[in-house]
């Protein structure tokens, strides 16, 4: 092995390199500038010669210095970082390791960084609701409705208690696995907006990092074609259900369902429908485009059947009532109890969305319409954009003969017109 000798010149260069005498001018070893130790994250961030800067959760920054010598290493605190600046805490930090190394006592202060009381770390529950009204003054009054119902009625009796900072992927997802299967559409939203709790919560400082769950999937079962969600039921015996349904005694469960089928409208948006939608003398229902999914407005041309039903639920209505379906006046009919008027008729197997379908099938194999035109009862959006152009008409009239069709077909072939008088004395009773 060849050994060189160094002159003691070249010795005592390196020493001072070592000990960190030498700073070049323009700082092109160091790691750390003031613009990085500005938007520095909660953590341990390196500058050079074992000077560190130490971000706490809360933001707070202190500068640490480590000192290896003789086979031990020691940390020393330099104070805070909006009290020492970068360049002062450099050369603190060399004076220290110079002393150090040289068994002297460190002339530099020596600070250890405060240790932050420990704060309440909010539940999963609170943070979600204080999410829910940071975020809700831009959503639509139906997403406001039901952002909070999928964690109600499945998730906070499970990790609801739970600090938010306990909240993992494998709580999410153990969380989720009772009904992921069960009610796959509900429980994919509440997987969406377990997301954004969880930013929230980081962004508030409750949680120390950011928490992705796009892992939460590869942990539960793999969700079907969402097709069979939806499975339809044949039109023959959708109209032997609106008959069974026509003939039962009255409920509001009933009648919105028997309304949903007639015009082949989503749950929602005939739960949600409002007294100030429906135009009892020209017979039409304008949805605004707030409450429809393709966020355009909608016009529904109402068959005398449709009518029927708008007339006994206007004479139950009380002053106070501003929707359609409800049940104590001031809330719209949940979806759940529009399912079990379905179930309630001997119905299993088939879903309230399915009927749409229904509608599709019987529109294609039992009219002369076109499909646009179906299209169109079913408030579609045109998915070509060149097409959306230039298709100016919503083909309402030919909506309206399709509708009363499609309403005379479900009563067997013999439609119950609402007659003039009819319209006449709906118009009276909702102005009295």
């Amino acid at each position: 092995m060849v050994r060189h000798r160094l002159s003691k010149s070249a010795l005592k260069w390196w020493d001072d390199w070592w000990d960190g005498r030498l700073i070049p001018s323009d700082s092109t070893i160091a790691m750390l500038t003031a613009l990085k130790i500005k938007h520095a994250k909660p953590g341990k961030h390196v500058d050079h010669h074992g000077l560190h800067l130490l971000v706490r959760p809360s933001g707070g920054k202190f500068w640490l210095v480590r000192v290896q010598h003789r086979g031990q290493r020691r940390e020393f605190g330099l104070g805070c970082a909006d009290d020492v600046s970068l360049e002062e805490a450099r050369l603190a930090a060399q004076t220290l390791r110079r002393q150090v190394k040289r068994g002297e006592t460190p002339q530099v202060q020596v600070v250890e960084p405060p240790l932050e009381p420990r704060k309440k770390v909010p539940s999963f529950e609170k943070v979600t609701r204080d999410c829910y009204d940071a975020l809700k003054d831009g959503w639509n009054d139906k997403r406001k409705r039901n952002w909070l119902a999928g964690f109600e009625q499945n998730i906070f009796d499970a990790i609801g208690s739970k600090p938010i900072d306990k909240v993992d992927v494998a709580v999410v997802r153990d969380a989720l696995a009772p009904v992921w299967l069960k009610i796959p559409d509900t429980a994919r939203r509440i997987l969406q907006r377990t997301q954004a709790v969880l930013d929230f919560a980081f962004l508030n400082g409750w949680i120390p990092a950011e928490v992705s769950l796009r892992t939460v999937r590869k942990g539960l079962p793999k969700h079907t074609d969402r097709s069979n969600h939806y499975a339809a039921m044949p039109y023959d015996d959708a109209a032997a259900l609106a008959q069974k349904l026509a003939a039962a005694e009255s409920s509001v469960g009933r009648d919105a369902l028997r309304f949903l089928i007639l015009t082949a409208s989503r749950s929602g948006e005939t739960r949600g429908a409002t007294w100030t939608e429906i135009d009892l003398q020209k017979k039409v229902w304008s949805i605004p485009a707030e409450r429809m999914k393709a966020r355009e407005p909608h016009q529904v041309p109402l068959t005398p059947q449709a009518m029927n039903i708008l007339e006994r639920r206007l004479k139950l209505r009380t002053d106070s009532s501003e929707y359609v379906f409800t049940n104590d006046g001031k809330k719209p009919l949940t979806d759940m109890a529009v399912s079990k008027a379905l179930k309630g008729a001997g119905v299993d197997g088939f879903t309230v969305h399915g009927f749409r379908s229904t509608f599709t099938d019987w529109a294609a194999e039992k009219t002369d319409f076109p499909k646009e035109v179906a299209d169109k009862a079913l408030a579609h959006k045109i998915p070509d954009p060149v097409e959306a152009a230039y298709r100016r008409t919503d083909f309402f009239e030919k909506r309206r003969s399709l509708m009363t069709q499609w309403a005379d077909f479900l009563d067997g072939g013999a439609a119950s017109p609402a007659n003039d008088a009819e319209a006449g004395e709906l118009v009276a009773v909702r102005a009295g």
